[in-house]
């Protein structure tokens, strides 16, 4: 039996319950997923010159992905088989937390160990049906009381007992018109994906060329002022605790991770709520144009990302994990966004780092000692707004792309369970 019994200790990829099938809809059947799956292993004989392509499974079905490339010889687990385009693969350790899915054509000849599970079908099942399968609740459910241990990340799949649990499975050319109709969506998403991705790309072009001076814009030619935080700013993080005490008010909090998310901050964004004393509050309170740093961080690659203050917020205080700088001079808000998520800028924060501990952190006086290059009111305007058009267009297409998924996975859920069917042509029913 499953030993993991407490709501709290599901996986987030499940939800906590017993798995229920809905009624069986008119021309289903309800069967054990044995009648239609079977383990296949294609054994092979390892050699310590050759080179092997190993690979894995993502958490939350995110598919099949390659994990190394390895000699035969650093190959630890001998045991090791072939997969093969349209294998269901299934992770014995992982699968509590989403890790199945179908192999793709180019990963053909990989090979994987005795900690997978390599599913074919036996005619009466389309695998390409049984991965989009693998999203619903009742689906993962079953995975996951399918699996033993004391602990959702030492828990192991048993591959018989999930082969007798019963699903409601529609007939063979239902199930490919259900799998065609959901891949439509998925090629949908993806190229709002490759939409986002080469958005991004030029986006950090342009701050690369248009915040470094390199490329000026029409009509702009005068030099721009090289000036150090410290002698444009205030720099403080007299911020407060998340510590809750009583006897003190509640108030709205800025914390690292907001900062670390977004460019520019509105009122609206911010959940967290804390209490503090009143005295600790009137020194943190935020105002519009406000600029803050994460100064510390696990890697180098997180320090120093920025967020403005775009909105003026009353009762809101930024966290103690957070550096605020209020600049002394009016910058325009949209170029001060974009000015300190430079390469440039980076650079600094990685030479006046200090990275000797277990995290990487920037100090208040080397913060102060950061420089940046700063064009007349009128450039920065110009510069701003660019680059706040070219945000907001990603931010366009990141909103289609939710919109597009919750829209894929309504449907899923009404043709996975029968709930609305699908016109099959007697061609393909034969």
């Amino acid at each position: 039996m499953t030993v993991v019994s407490k709501s709290s200790a599901y996986p987030a990829t499940v939800k906590p319950g017993i798995p229920r099938l809905p009624d069986c809809p008119e021309g289903w059947a309800c069967k054990p997923l044995s009648n239609y799956l079977h383990e296949v292993r294609r054994k092979i004989k390892m050699s310590d010159d050759n080179i092997y392509r190993l690979v894995t499974v993502k958490r939350a079905r995110g598919g099949v992905v390659v994990r190394e490339n390895l000699a035969g010889k650093n190959i630890s687990v001998k045991s090791q088989s072939e997969i093969k385009t349209g294998d269901f693969l299934i992770s014995k350790r992982q699968i509590v937390h989403g890790a199945c899915g179908l192999v793709p054509s180019e990963l053909e000849g990989s090979i994987v160990s005795n900690e997978y599970s390599v599913l074919r079908g036996n005619g009466g099942i389309c695998l390409n049906y049984l991965n989009y399968l693998a999203h619903s609740v009742y689906f993962q459910q079953t995975c996951f009381h399918s699996s033993i241990g004391v602990h959702v990340e030492k828990m192991i799949f048993k591959l018989d007992r999930w082969l007798s649990w019963d699903f409601l499975i529609p007939p063979l050319a239902e199930q490919k018109k259900i799998a065609k109709i959901l891949s439509t969506w998925d090629r949908a998403i993806e190229v709002v994906e490759g939409l986002i991705e080469n958005s991004k790309k030029q986006k950090k072009a342009l701050m690369q060329q248009l915040l470094t001076a390199k490329k000026r814009l029409p009509g702009f030619d005068g030099e721009w002022r090289s000036a150090l935080l410290g002698e444009i700013g205030i720099i403080s993080s007299a911020g407060v605790d998340k510590k809750i005490n009583t006897n003190e008010q509640t108030i709205r909090l800025l914390n690292f991770l907001d900062v670390f998310r977004r460019e520019l901050i509105f009122d609206s964004d911010l959940t967290h709520e804390v209490t503090a004393p009143d005295a600790k509050i009137k020194n943190c309170n935020i105002q519009k144009g406000d600029v803050f740093f994460t100064p510390s961080s696990e890697t180098r690659d997180e320090i120093a990302v920025s967020a403005v203050a775009a909105e003026d917020m009353q009762g809101v205080v930024y966290s103690y994990h957070v550096v605020r700088f209020r600049l002394e001079e009016n910058w325009d808000l949209n170029f001060r966004s974009f000015v300190f998520q430079t390469d440039s800028f980076r650079r600094q924060a990685y030479r006046l780092g200090d990275g000797s501990g277990q995290r990487y952190v920037i100090s208040q006086p080397n913060f102060r000692k950061m420089r940046v290059d700063i064009p007349s009111k009128e450039e920065q305007k110009v510069i701003g707004e660019i680059l706040r058009n070219a945000a907001e267009e990603i931010e366009k297409l990141q909103n289609q792309l939710t919109q597009l998924k919750s829209e894929k996975s309504a449907l899923m859920q009404q043709l996975l369970t029968g709930k609305r069917r699908v016109k099959i042509d007697k061609e393909a029913a034969a």
